[in-house]
Protein backbone atom coordinates (compact mmCIF):
# COMPACT_ATOMS: atom_id res chain seq x y z
CA UNK A 1 0.00 0.00 0.00
CA UNK A 2 1.25 3.36 -1.11
CA UNK A 3 2.15 5.60 1.87
CA UNK A 4 1.11 9.04 -0.59
CA UNK A 5 -2.23 8.77 1.20
CA UNK A 6 -1.71 8.31 4.89
CA UNK A 7 -1.80 11.31 7.09
CA UNK A 8 1.47 12.79 8.73
CA UNK A 9 -0.10 13.00 12.17
CA UNK A 10 2.68 14.14 14.19
CA UNK A 11 5.16 17.08 13.89
CA UNK A 12 5.50 19.32 16.66
CA UNK A 13 8.04 19.23 19.42
CA UNK A 14 7.00 17.18 22.34
CA UNK A 15 7.61 18.68 25.90
CA UNK A 16 6.26 17.46 29.07
CA UNK A 17 3.82 15.47 27.08
CA UNK A 18 2.83 18.06 25.37
CA UNK A 19 3.13 19.13 21.57
CA UNK A 20 4.46 22.79 20.80
CA UNK A 21 5.84 25.04 17.75
CA UNK A 22 9.77 25.75 18.26
CA UNK A 23 10.03 28.53 20.49
CA UNK A 24 12.08 30.33 17.05
CA UNK A 25 8.91 29.86 14.92
CA UNK A 26 10.94 27.97 12.66
CA UNK A 27 10.31 24.76 10.77
CA UNK A 28 12.34 22.43 7.81
CA UNK A 29 11.24 20.48 5.14
CA UNK A 30 10.49 16.72 5.57
CA UNK A 31 11.80 14.95 2.35
CA UNK A 32 10.57 12.17 0.65
CA UNK A 33 13.93 10.56 -0.07
CA UNK A 34 12.15 8.03 -2.79
CA UNK A 35 10.52 10.95 -5.02
CA UNK A 36 12.79 13.92 -3.43
CA UNK A 37 9.40 15.50 -2.70
CA UNK A 38 7.98 17.28 0.36
CA UNK A 39 5.95 15.20 2.93
CA UNK A 40 5.31 18.20 5.36
CA UNK A 41 7.19 20.87 7.22
CA UNK A 42 8.44 19.69 10.99
CA UNK A 43 8.87 22.57 13.68
CA UNK A 44 13.01 22.85 14.08
CA UNK A 45 13.72 23.26 17.55
CA UNK A 46 17.16 24.70 18.49
CA UNK A 47 18.86 26.07 21.91
CA UNK A 48 15.40 27.77 23.32
CA UNK A 49 13.66 24.44 22.85
CA UNK A 50 16.16 22.43 24.43
CA UNK A 51 16.20 24.40 27.78
CA UNK A 52 12.45 24.36 27.81
CA UNK A 53 13.06 20.04 27.70
CA UNK A 54 16.09 19.78 30.08
CA UNK A 55 13.80 22.31 32.50
CA UNK A 56 10.67 19.68 32.61
CA UNK A 57 13.19 16.66 32.25
CA UNK A 58 14.42 18.06 36.09
CA UNK A 59 10.93 18.46 36.87
CA UNK A 60 10.23 15.13 36.00
CA UNK A 61 13.19 13.72 38.08
CA UNK A 62 12.88 15.71 40.98
CA UNK A 63 13.11 13.73 44.21
CA UNK A 64 9.47 12.28 44.98
CA UNK A 65 7.92 12.85 41.52
CA UNK A 66 6.28 10.44 40.50
CA UNK A 67 8.66 8.99 38.26
CA UNK A 68 11.03 8.88 40.73
CA UNK A 69 8.04 7.55 43.49
CA UNK A 70 6.87 4.74 40.59
CA UNK A 71 8.08 1.10 41.34
CA UNK A 72 10.53 -0.50 39.18
CA UNK A 73 7.64 -2.85 38.03
CA UNK A 74 6.04 -0.55 36.96
CA UNK A 75 8.33 1.49 34.80
CA UNK A 76 8.49 -2.30 33.34
CA UNK A 77 4.67 -2.74 32.34
CA UNK A 78 4.98 1.14 30.86
CA UNK A 79 7.66 -0.10 28.75
CA UNK A 80 5.53 -3.34 28.08
CA UNK A 81 2.39 -1.22 27.14
CA UNK A 82 4.75 0.99 24.79
CA UNK A 83 5.47 -2.26 23.19
CA UNK A 84 2.32 -3.24 23.30
CA UNK A 85 1.18 0.31 21.10
CA UNK A 86 3.76 -0.14 18.60
CA UNK A 87 2.65 -3.55 17.69
CA UNK A 88 -0.93 -2.24 17.40
CA UNK A 89 0.68 0.04 15.17
CA UNK A 90 3.20 -2.07 13.52
CA UNK A 91 2.04 -1.11 9.92
CA UNK A 92 1.68 2.53 9.91
CA UNK A 93 4.76 2.85 11.92
CA UNK A 94 6.89 0.54 8.90
CA UNK A 95 5.31 2.63 6.26
CA UNK A 96 6.09 5.86 7.72
CA UNK A 97 9.52 4.80 8.40
CA UNK A 98 9.85 3.71 4.96
CA UNK A 99 8.27 6.79 3.63
CA UNK A 100 10.53 8.87 5.88
CA UNK A 101 14.39 7.19 5.34
CA UNK A 102 13.09 5.16 2.13
CA UNK A 103 14.12 1.80 2.67
CA UNK A 104 12.15 -1.50 1.93
CA UNK A 105 8.81 -1.36 3.62
CA UNK A 106 9.18 -5.25 4.26
CA UNK A 107 12.34 -4.32 6.02
CA UNK A 108 10.83 -1.79 8.09
CA UNK A 109 7.76 -4.10 9.35
CA UNK A 110 10.12 -7.26 9.70
CA UNK A 111 13.84 -6.09 10.38
CA UNK A 112 13.30 -2.75 11.84
CA UNK A 113 10.40 -3.13 13.86
CA UNK A 114 10.60 -6.60 15.12
CA UNK A 115 13.85 -5.15 17.10
CA UNK A 116 12.03 -2.18 18.43
CA UNK A 117 9.65 -4.56 19.65
CA UNK A 118 12.13 -6.84 21.04
CA UNK A 119 14.30 -4.31 22.71
CA UNK A 120 11.60 -2.40 24.37
CA UNK A 121 10.42 -5.83 26.22
CA UNK A 122 13.81 -7.33 26.71
CA UNK A 123 14.31 -3.57 28.92
CA UNK A 124 10.90 -3.84 30.44
CA UNK A 125 12.00 -6.93 31.84
CA UNK A 126 15.42 -5.66 33.11
CA UNK A 127 13.47 -2.55 34.94
CA UNK A 128 13.03 -4.66 38.43
CA UNK A 129 16.17 -6.41 38.06
CA UNK A 130 18.75 -3.57 38.58
CA UNK A 131 19.65 -3.86 41.96
CA UNK A 132 23.62 -3.32 44.23
CA UNK A 133 25.85 -5.61 46.28
CA UNK A 134 26.16 -6.38 49.63
CA UNK A 135 30.13 -6.71 50.44
CA UNK A 136 31.80 -8.08 53.17
CA UNK A 137 34.18 -6.24 55.30
CA UNK A 138 36.08 -6.08 58.07
CA UNK A 139 34.58 -5.25 61.46
CA UNK A 140 30.89 -4.77 62.45
CA UNK A 141 30.22 -2.72 59.56
CA UNK A 142 27.84 -3.04 57.05
CA UNK A 143 28.90 -2.17 53.37
CA UNK A 144 26.48 -2.10 50.34
CA UNK A 145 26.18 -0.20 46.87
CA UNK A 146 22.83 0.96 45.64
CA UNK A 147 22.39 1.59 42.11
CA UNK A 148 20.61 4.79 41.32
CA UNK A 149 19.62 6.63 37.90
CA UNK A 150 21.82 9.20 35.97
CA UNK A 151 19.39 11.64 35.40
CA UNK A 152 18.58 13.97 32.69
CA UNK A 153 20.03 11.61 29.68
CA UNK A 154 20.50 13.74 26.05
CA UNK A 155 19.46 11.73 23.19
CA UNK A 156 20.92 12.14 19.77
CA UNK A 157 19.99 9.34 17.01
CA UNK A 158 20.94 8.79 13.40
CA UNK A 159 18.48 8.50 9.98
CA UNK A 160 19.67 4.74 9.34
CA UNK A 161 17.51 3.19 11.66
CA UNK A 162 15.22 6.14 13.00
CA UNK A 163 12.54 3.65 14.93
CA UNK A 164 15.59 0.89 16.37
CA UNK A 165 17.95 3.93 17.53
CA UNK A 166 15.41 5.48 19.36
CA UNK A 167 14.33 2.23 20.91
CA UNK A 168 18.25 1.46 21.79
CA UNK A 169 18.05 4.78 23.71
CA UNK A 170 14.90 5.03 25.27
CA UNK A 171 14.95 1.17 26.54
CA UNK A 172 17.47 1.31 28.68
CA UNK A 173 17.54 5.01 29.97
CA UNK A 174 13.70 4.19 30.67
CA UNK A 175 14.17 1.07 32.00
CA UNK A 176 17.01 2.39 35.18
CA UNK A 177 14.50 5.34 35.87
CA UNK A 178 16.12 7.73 33.96
CA UNK A 179 14.39 10.97 31.97
CA UNK A 180 15.00 11.82 28.41
CA UNK A 181 15.88 14.76 26.10
CA UNK A 182 15.95 13.12 22.39
CA UNK A 183 17.13 14.72 18.87
CA UNK A 184 15.97 12.24 16.00
CA UNK A 185 17.75 13.22 12.84
CA UNK A 186 16.89 15.82 10.69
CA UNK A 187 16.17 13.93 7.75
CA UNK A 188 14.09 11.24 9.31
CA UNK A 189 12.17 12.84 12.33
CA UNK A 190 8.40 11.56 11.60
CA UNK A 191 8.56 7.92 13.38
CA UNK A 192 10.31 9.36 16.66
CA UNK A 193 7.51 12.51 16.98
CA UNK A 194 4.76 9.40 16.41
CA UNK A 195 6.56 7.08 19.06
CA UNK A 196 6.37 10.28 21.72
CA UNK A 197 2.78 10.22 21.04
CA UNK A 198 2.42 6.09 21.69
CA UNK A 199 4.69 7.58 25.05
CA UNK A 200 2.26 9.69 25.99
CA UNK A 201 -0.43 7.24 25.04
CA UNK A 202 1.30 4.56 27.10
CA UNK A 203 1.01 6.70 30.50
CA UNK A 204 4.37 7.84 30.96
CA UNK A 205 4.50 11.42 33.80
CA UNK A 206 5.04 14.21 31.74
CA UNK A 207 8.44 15.28 31.39
CA UNK A 208 9.93 12.24 31.47
CA UNK A 209 10.34 11.70 27.39
CA UNK A 210 10.85 14.95 25.48
CA UNK A 211 11.75 15.05 21.38
CA UNK A 212 13.22 18.16 19.79
CA UNK A 213 13.41 17.82 15.78
CA UNK A 214 16.11 20.23 14.54
CA UNK A 215 19.39 20.14 13.42
CA UNK A 216 22.63 18.81 14.82
CA UNK A 217 24.92 21.96 15.32
CA UNK A 218 21.84 23.85 16.87
CA UNK A 219 19.90 21.34 18.63
CA UNK A 220 22.14 18.66 19.00
CA UNK A 221 25.52 21.15 20.67
CA UNK A 222 22.78 22.59 22.66
CA UNK A 223 21.67 19.17 24.67
CA UNK A 224 25.72 18.44 24.61
CA UNK A 225 26.67 21.32 26.09
CA UNK A 226 24.04 21.86 28.25
CA UNK A 227 25.00 22.06 32.01
CA UNK A 228 21.84 20.20 33.17
CA UNK A 229 22.08 17.40 31.22
CA UNK A 230 23.91 14.47 33.18
CA UNK A 231 24.50 12.01 30.11
CA UNK A 232 24.58 12.29 26.59
CA UNK A 233 24.40 9.31 24.20
CA UNK A 234 25.35 9.61 20.04
CA UNK A 235 24.71 7.05 17.69
CA UNK A 236 26.53 8.64 14.46
CA UNK A 237 29.70 9.91 12.78
CA UNK A 238 33.12 9.94 14.39
CA UNK A 239 33.37 14.00 13.37
CA UNK A 240 30.50 14.69 15.41
CA UNK A 241 31.35 12.40 18.26
CA UNK A 242 34.08 14.33 18.36
CA UNK A 243 32.68 17.60 18.91
CA UNK A 244 30.35 16.35 21.75
CA UNK A 245 33.32 14.59 23.44
CA UNK A 246 34.56 18.13 23.73
CA UNK A 247 31.36 19.39 24.23
CA UNK A 248 30.81 17.29 27.49
CA UNK A 249 33.98 18.15 28.48
CA UNK A 250 33.99 21.91 28.12
CA UNK A 251 31.08 22.13 30.37
CA UNK A 252 29.79 19.51 33.13
CA UNK A 253 31.95 16.61 32.15
CA UNK A 254 28.57 14.85 31.92
CA UNK A 255 29.09 10.94 30.76
CA UNK A 256 29.08 10.01 27.35
CA UNK A 257 28.58 6.57 25.24
CA UNK A 258 29.30 7.45 21.52
CA UNK A 259 28.64 4.55 19.20
CA UNK A 260 30.44 5.74 16.14
CA UNK A 261 31.28 4.56 12.49
CA UNK A 262 33.66 1.73 11.49
CA UNK A 263 35.17 -0.26 8.22
CA UNK A 264 34.04 -3.80 9.04
CA UNK A 265 35.87 -6.50 6.98
CA UNK A 266 34.88 -10.05 5.98
CA UNK A 267 37.80 -12.24 5.20
CA UNK A 268 37.03 -14.92 2.66
CA UNK A 269 39.22 -18.37 3.07
CA UNK A 270 40.00 -20.47 -0.07
CA UNK A 271 38.01 -23.26 1.73
CA UNK A 272 35.28 -21.33 2.55
CA UNK A 273 31.61 -22.11 0.26
CA UNK A 274 32.15 -19.58 -2.11
CA UNK A 275 28.34 -18.93 -2.86
CA UNK A 276 27.05 -18.23 0.88
CA UNK A 277 30.51 -16.25 1.40
CA UNK A 278 29.39 -14.56 -1.91
CA UNK A 279 25.85 -14.02 -0.88
CA UNK A 280 26.80 -12.96 2.61
CA UNK A 281 29.30 -10.77 1.90
CA UNK A 282 26.77 -8.98 -0.37
CA UNK A 283 24.39 -8.83 2.05
CA UNK A 284 26.99 -7.49 4.59
CA UNK A 285 27.21 -4.72 1.78
CA UNK A 286 24.06 -3.71 0.47
CA UNK A 287 21.53 -4.11 3.68
CA UNK A 288 19.88 -1.22 4.61
CA UNK A 289 20.96 0.81 1.07
CA UNK A 290 24.77 -0.23 2.44
CA UNK A 291 23.72 2.53 5.44
CA UNK A 292 25.30 0.70 8.37
CA UNK A 293 27.66 1.30 10.93
CA UNK A 294 28.91 -2.48 10.88
CA UNK A 295 28.25 -3.03 7.07
CA UNK A 296 30.82 -5.18 6.18
CA UNK A 297 32.52 -1.96 3.42
CA UNK A 298 36.20 -4.24 3.61
CA UNK A 299 36.49 -7.50 2.24
CA UNK A 300 39.93 -9.55 1.80
CA UNK A 301 39.71 -12.53 -0.12
CA UNK A 302 42.60 -15.80 -0.16
CA UNK A 303 44.46 -14.85 -3.31
CA UNK A 304 43.46 -18.28 -4.99
CA UNK A 305 39.99 -17.94 -5.16
CA UNK A 306 39.90 -13.82 -5.63
CA UNK A 307 39.06 -13.77 -9.26
CA UNK A 308 36.01 -16.20 -9.19
CA UNK A 309 34.86 -14.49 -6.06
CA UNK A 310 34.68 -10.86 -7.63
CA UNK A 311 33.00 -12.36 -10.51
CA UNK A 312 30.54 -14.04 -8.73
CA UNK A 313 29.81 -11.01 -6.45
CA UNK A 314 29.50 -8.82 -9.46
CA UNK A 315 26.81 -11.32 -10.97
CA UNK A 316 25.17 -10.75 -7.92
CA UNK A 317 25.13 -7.21 -7.95
CA UNK A 318 23.76 -6.91 -10.99
CA UNK A 319 20.78 -9.01 -10.43
CA UNK A 320 20.10 -6.76 -6.82
CA UNK A 321 17.15 -5.21 -7.86
CA UNK A 322 16.34 -1.16 -6.77
CA UNK A 323 13.65 0.57 -7.18
CA UNK A 324 10.15 1.61 -5.41
CA UNK A 325 10.80 0.55 -1.68
CA UNK A 326 7.01 -0.36 -1.42
CA UNK A 327 6.84 -2.86 -4.08
CA UNK A 328 7.97 -5.94 -2.25
CA UNK A 329 10.00 -7.14 -5.32
CA UNK A 330 12.36 -4.75 -4.60
CA UNK A 331 15.48 -5.42 -2.78
CA UNK A 332 16.54 -1.83 -1.95
CA UNK A 333 15.47 1.73 -1.63
CA UNK A 334 16.65 5.01 -1.84
CA UNK A 335 19.71 6.96 -0.28
CA UNK A 336 18.41 8.57 2.99
CA UNK A 337 19.27 11.93 0.50
CA UNK A 338 21.17 13.30 -2.01
CA UNK A 339 24.15 14.01 0.28
CA UNK A 340 24.61 10.49 0.79
CA UNK A 341 23.34 9.32 -2.58
CA UNK A 342 26.38 12.05 -4.12
CA UNK A 343 29.09 10.88 -1.86
CA UNK A 344 28.17 6.91 -2.71
CA UNK A 345 28.59 8.19 -6.34
CA UNK A 346 31.42 10.18 -6.03
CA UNK A 347 33.28 7.01 -4.17
CA UNK A 348 32.11 5.08 -6.93
CA UNK A 349 33.36 7.58 -9.21
CA UNK A 350 36.86 7.55 -7.62
CA UNK A 351 37.18 3.92 -7.42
Amino acid sequence: QKMSGTEIKYTQILINNEWCNSVSGKTFTNINPSTGESVCQVQEGDKADVDKAVKAAKEAFRWNSPWRKMDASDRGRLLNKLADLIERDREYLARLETLDNGKPYKDSYNVDLGLTLKCYRYYAGWADKIHGKTIPVDGPYMSMTRLEPVGVCGQIIPWNFPLLMQAWKLGPALCAGNVVVLKPAEQTPLTALYIGALIVEAGFPPGVVNIIPGYGPTAGAAISGHPDVDKVAFTGSTEVGHLIQQAAGATNLKRVTLELGGKSPNIIFADADLDTAVEMSHFALFFNQGQCCCAGSRTFVEESIYDEFVRRSVERAKKRKVGDPFDEQNEQGAQVDQEQFDKIMDLIESG
